[in-house]
């Protein structure tokens, strides 16, 4: 009998953790299929949000594409003036990097109702992509108002960098104004692809002075170099001119101190011309004495 009870106990200790272990797994199963549907839950209440999200998103792009666009009672047209507009292989105007870019938007009203200009702006876009900006220039502000059957003039300038240069980019000029109901509107006067060209210049302004100090230069040298030839050859002339007397000139000797008779001796001899001691001792006589 004691060994029965003894073999009772063992069994229930046995199967006590078993049973424990089951009932916990089935426990966390259970939890966890809980929260798989509250997080379905909060999956489907969020992609209900961001429907509606994307649904006003929608409705409000719809509204802004049916009033921002260019009204029936304006006419705008664009004129380049710096540069002028050429052709580059067909990818549009060229512009120059490193200067200014000047054009002239032409606004005219031709409706009943006067019009409002507000702003105006350019941007270089992506070539295949006219969404992605590359670069904003300056929007400038206007503010002015003009009445039926009249036409405005808009300047407008930006400056190309160099380092766009050989380069094409979307050139995107937008202009926006109000009617007199308070409508917006927004004309893309201009929206095509230009060239960035490097513009080569026939003579600049420090070329121009650096040639003008060169020829200078030049002069002055040239003068230098005559008047030191001048020089030369007029000292060369004097020496030339320059007669040294001996001592056979013998004009300015006073010989008043010698007798007459020494004196008619050596006025005789400068007269008669001169002899070798040999004709000398020829043309003497026998018996003649020596002078």
């Amino acid at each position: 009998m004691f060994v029965n009870w003894t073999k009772f106990l063992l069994l229930v200790l046995l199967a006590f953790p078993i049973v424990t272990l089951i009932t916990e797994k089935q426990y966390s199963v259970l939890g966890a299929e809980d929260e798989l549907d509250g997080d379905d839950d909060t999956v489907d209440i969020e992609q209900e949000a961001t429907d509606e999200v994307l649904e006003n998103a929608v409705t409000e792009e719809e509204e802004v594409s049916t009033t921002l666009g260019k009204s029936p009672d304006v006419e705008t047209n664009i004129l380049f003036i710096k540069p002028r507009p050429g052709l580059a292989g067909g990818l549009g105007p060229e512009l120059h990097s490193g200067k200014v870019v000047e054009f002239l938007i032409g606004f005219f009203n031709k409706g009943n109702q006067g019009f409002t200009i507000e702003t105006l702006d350019a941007s270089f876009r992506y070539p295949m992509d006219y969404s992605f900006h590359i670069q904003n220039f300056t929007t400038l502000a206007y503010n002015k108002v003009v009445k039926p059957k009249e036409q405005a003039t808009l300047n407008y300038q930006f400056y190309v960098d160099e380092s766009f240069a050989g380069r094409p980019f979307g050139l995107s000029v937008n202009l926006a104004y109000r009617d007199m109901e308070g409508k917006p509107f927004i004309d893309a006067v201009y929206n095509e692809t230009v060239t960035v060209v490097e513009f080569e210049e026939g003579l600049d302004g420090e070329t121009f002075f650096l040639y003008l100090f060169l020829a200078a230069l030049i002069v002055l040298l040239l003068v230098v170099g005559q008047h030191l030839l001048t020089s030369f050859s007029k000292k060369s002339s004097s020496r030339k001119q320059t007669i040294e007397r001996g001592t056979t000139d013998n004009d300015d000797v006073d010989f008043e101190w010698l007798p007459k008779q020494t004196q008619l001796e050596i006025n005789r001899n400068q007269s008669s011309p001169k002899q070798s001691p040999r004709q000398r001792k020829a043309g003497k006589k026998p018996g003649s004495l020596s002078d």
